[in-house]
């Protein structure tokens, strides 16, 4: 049986992955999700892994959030602070507390770890401004769009100041003129703090637009199949860097690389849906 572990790496390394696999046991049999795989993440890289659906990217994530534990291998993330957790995760759907305001939602960590209240405040606001939040701080999550809940999640995550940033296809369920817009808030947020982000995604351009460094992943079982460098300077305007030639060309090199996963993938359903 594998572990998820805590421990200190390099001055350099934030998370290693080494030999992970991931085995669930099904009424069909046993059923491998994540198979092999090694990695390094430096500390303060904004790592972005793109796959096809059912690729075990999500189960990746949430073996390195905890939530699920290896079959094989091990997960070290190197702590710097033992008050600070070790890492906040940002879902793909909305994960905020109904019953509670966006300034509340966006204070629950740390008041959880029992930070003072004007140091609350002072955190709590910042990210809210960050955000476009601050004459929403006392509104309901009713009361919110769906790219304004999502902004509430990245707040809260960011507010908590933790190791690693986890976050699961955030704006996917958001149309593109929302999504373009959280991408340049986060990228600025990120700019500020240079966070060590594992960033979960379908989409090849969100991938190059965001990342330093982008994992491409198998059709199942999940396999690494290439290790990708974004080229492109930061700070990143999402709109001038997507209209250069150089831009099209990498995300054009990466979809080479994944369309006959995607292809894999959907003959892999086809067939399992034939049976």
């Amino acid at each position: 049986m594998g572990e998820s572990l805590s421990a200190v790496l390099t001055d350099t390394q934030k998370i290693r992955f080494a030999g992970v696999t991931k085995t669930f046991e099904t009424r069909h049999g046993d059923f491998t999700a994540v198979d092999d795989i090694s990695l390094d993440i430096p500390a303060g890289t904004f790592f972005v892994i793109v796959g096809p659906s059912g690729c075990g990217k999500t189960t990746l994530l949430r073996m390195a959030a905890g939530l699920e534990l290896p079959t094989r291998g091990t997960i070290t993330i190197a702590r710097t602070r033992s008050d600070r957790p070790a890492n906040a995760m940002v879902f793909q759907g909305d994960s905020i507390f109904p019953w509670m305001t966006v300034f509340d939602n966006a204070a629950y960590g740390l008041r959880m770890r029992g930070v003072a209240k004007a140091d609350v405040d002072e955190i709590v606001g910042h990210y809210l401004s960050r955000t476009g939040l601050t004459r929403f701080a006392k509104s309901y999550p009713h009361q919110l769009s769906g790219g304004m809940k999502q902004r509430v999640s990245i707040a809260r995550a960011f507010a908590t100041d933790p190791d690693v940033l986890l976050m699961d296809e955030p704006f996917s369920a958001l149309d593109e003129q929302n999504k373009t817009l959280l991408q340049e808030e986060l990228l600025r947020i990120w700019e500020e703090t240079h966070k060590t982000v594992l960033f979960i995604t379908h989409s090849v351009d969100e991938a190059v637009t965001l990342g330093d460094r982008i994992m491409v992943m198998t059709a199942h079982p999940g396999r690494a199949k290439a290790i990708v460098e974004v080229p492109f300077a930061r700070p990143r305007n999402v709109l001038e860097l997507r209209a250069t030639p150089a831009y099209g060309e990498l995300v054009y090199d990466i979809w080479g690389q994944l369309r006959d996963e995607v292809l894999a993938a959907k003959a892999e359903e086809a067939a399992g849906i034939a049976r």
